[in-house]
């Protein structure tokens, strides 16, 4: 959940740099794209923990 949370908060600074400073767009694609690893991820981890528990 740490790390979730951390790569989020990465992807918001990394477009927030982005999408200010004149020339540095680059840094808004790169933060969309660890927003959406970010959300693939912890999604992938929430499947995967439902399927995973025993039927009593």
């Amino acid at each position: 959940m740490a790390l979730f949370l951390f790569l989020v908060l990465v992807a918001i600074v990394l477009g927030i740099f982005g999408a200010v400073l004149k020339g540095l767009f680059y840094l808004l694609i790169i933060g969309i794209v660890v927003a959406l690893i970010a959300f693939l991820w912890a999604g992938y981890r929430i499947t995967s923990r439902a399927n995973n528990r025993r039927v009593r």
